[in-house]
């Protein structure tokens, strides 16, 4: 097994905090993004900015003085082959884009793993799910077939569990951690495969930094686990939140979304919680609701699928309407989802008005 990975990151804002982290432990990560970004990682290295217990204020992280390296490109000029794994960061709609798309469709041909840390699944993994009917939730797909090329057996699923944001005071290199929690990804079908996701994950928990002379354990891991539903555990969250931040006129906080009816928060999160646990989840795959709350109450903002919604996207994520879809091939429905799908529906169609 090699000392260091290279690892092709298909995005710069998740791609970012978990290249970061992974050059830390002595990988080399290329992050695929806009001209803007790419100048300015290359010339300056992606600042990662991370709140550290026991530290006050944040820790910054260069790209550029880190034991692997970080670099950043065009999709265009990206070469699948000559990585190890390729890490899918985006946002599911931007996979659409033509030369997102060519890229996507060059990854699967190099057979190469893929390691996905979007909250919408790639259909390709939800291929893995044997209760799952892929021509059922086709059309939640911005473009369904950009999939097709990904082999299910090379493709897995991360969490992306951390909450982060660029601040929009700062150059686009610069990323801030809120939430600093962990990426909980499956393993892969292979055991080989996996044991590239166990090896970054060993690496990564064994950093340690220097933060003006205290030796620190940084937080943002990765987690590896042998269930395929434990990143589906975020399921719950986003929909009993983030995507209840969405209202008629206005977008409201995540806090706000999730404890304004607590009681009609733990319906929908327990509803969310049998739907996995009929696809084939254990419960112990998920978060408990209490935990959610609990996390919630630090969440002052919108969620980022409500913010782009406010900002006139013509296509988000639709991890909302993709839980509505696999729960109707299971029977059950719920009135607080299909109230939130057709909310989202309502901004949707008049950002493309």
């Amino acid at each position: 097994m090699p000392d260091q990975y290279n690892i092709l990151f298909l995005g710069a804002s998740y791609g970012s905090l978990f290249g970061a982290k992974a050059a830390l432990a002595g990988h080399s990560a290329h992050l695929i993004c806009l001209p803007e970004e790419a100048e300015l990682i290359n010339s300056e290295g992606a600042i990662v900015r991370l709140p550290v217990r026991g530290l006050d204020g944040p820790v910054e992280l260069n790209t550029t003085k880190m034991p692997g390296t970080v670099s950043a490109g065009a999709p265009e000029d990206a070469n699948p082959s000559d990585y190890d794994l390729v890490v899918l960061a985006m946002q599911e709609p931007q996979y659409r884009v033509s030369v997102v798309k060519d890229l996507l469709s060059r990854v699967g041909t190099a057979g190469k793993p893929c390691m996905s840390i979007m909250n919408m699944p790639p259909l390709s993994f939800l291929r893995r799910i044997p209760a799952v009917d892929p021509d059922a939730i086709r059309g939640c797909y911005t473009d369904p077939s950009v999939w097709d090329n990904v082999d299910p057996s090379r493709i897995t699923l991360c969490s992306p569990d951390p909450q982060a944001f660029r601040p929009p005071e700062e150059k686009v290199n610069v990323l801030q951690v809120g939430l600093p929690t962990n990426f909980k990804s499956a393993r892969f079908e292979s055991d080989e495969d996996t044991a590239i996701l166990r090896q970054i994950e060993q690496d990564i928990q064994n950093v340690r930094y220097d933060a003006n002379g205290t030796e620190v354990e940084l937080p943002v891991k990765l987690r590896v686990h042998d269930s395929v539903f434990v990143p589906l555990a975020k399921w719950c969250m986003l929909l009993a939140g983030n995507y209840r931040c969405v209202q008629e006129e206005e977008m409201i906080p995540i806090k706000e979304a999730v404890h304004s009816d607590l009681d009609a928060t733990g319906a929908v999160y327990s509803w969310v919680a049998d739907l996995c646990v009929k696809l084939g989840a254990d419960p112990n795959d998920l978060v408990p609701f209490e935990k959610y709350a609990n996390a919630s109450l630090s969440l002052l903002k919108p969620s980022s699928a409500a913010r782009a919604l406010a900002a006139k996207a013509p296509y988000i994520e639709r991890v909302d309407k993709l839980v509505q879809a696999l729960a109707a091939t299971q029977g059950m429905q719920s009135d607080h989802v299909d109230r939130t799908v057709e909310l989202v529906d309502g901004w949707l169609a008049r950002n493309r008005g």
